[in-house]
């Protein structure tokens, strides 16, 4: 889908955006990513235009975003609405991990430990279990990891993603991100956008949807809850500029 089959940027906008493999190319690790000026220019230009109605929504930790984006602290939220940031400043923080989650933490650090390739992100509050580089493991990890889930999960559940399985506490998702955010400052009474690439991105699309907002899905994908669709990163960052330009017209 080109650009020009994307919705007509308004001046109400409450802009939503996961990070990795939307406004970030997808690197083999995590820390390898690489947030480019023009990245940080669209941001920073969007969140001027729409009088700060910009948000970040990841699996990342919270401090981890801030360090990506720096120096641009925008309202987010991290470990898919564990943590948020408000655009008030005000924070919600996740309760200690229970000691279920911390022995998980060890056997799943263990089996990495053994298995070249596997790469395990500890976030805190979550984790996640990185096989992009050893794909050839993607069966026995996923069984590894939901052993562990059976075993010492209580109140945990699996998040499968992009070459990555991600134990986080349920009951928690994107959805919830974008409701806790459309209710609050200074996103409330906006039109709701909201633009990812993954199925952890699914929970999101569906609420924008039902609150009469415009979900945008980032590459190609078989099935996706999201009304729109653009090819790539890149062709995402050249339409976001386009969105400021066509919402400062609509206010200058």
């Amino acid at each position: 889908m080109s650009n020009s089959e994307l919705p007509i940027p308004r001046a109400d906008w409450g802009l939503f955006f996961d990070i990795d493999g939307t406004l970030l190319e997808i690197a083999p690790t995590p820390d390898a990513v690489i947030v480019g000026e023009k990245v940080l220019a669209v941001l920073q230009n969007l969140r001027d235009a729409t009088g700060g109605a910009v948000a970040l929504v990841s699996g990342r930790a919270l401090d981890r975003i801030d360090q990506l984006f720096a120096p641009l602290r925008l309202p987010a939220s991290g470990l898919h609405g564990l943590e948020m940031r408000f655009g008030s400043g005000e924070f919600r923080r996740p309760p200690p991990p229970t000691e279920g989650f911390m022995c998980m933490r060890q056997a799943l650090s263990d089996f990495a430990s053994t298995h070249p390739g596997l790469l395990l992100e500890d976030k805190g509050q979550s984790m996640a279990m990185h096989y992009r580089l050893a794909p050839e493991l993607e069966s026995e990890t996923r069984t590894q990891v939901e052993k562990m889930i059976g075993k010492w999960g209580e109140g945990y559940s699996l998040l499968v993603g992009k070459m990555v399985f991600e134990v986080k506490p349920a009951h928690t998702d994107k959805g919830q991100v974008i409701e806790a955010f459309m209710a609050s400052e200074p996103f409330a009474g906006r039109c709701p956008v909201y633009v990812g690439d993954d199925v952890t991105d699914e929970d999101a699309f569906a609420v924008v949807n039902r609150l009469g907002g415009h979900s945008i899905h980032v590459g190609p994908t078989l099935s996706t809850r999201a009304n729109y669709m653009v090819q790539d990163v890149s062709h995402l960052l050249d339409w976001l500029s386009e969105v400021v330009t066509r919402i400062n017209s609509q206010t200058s």
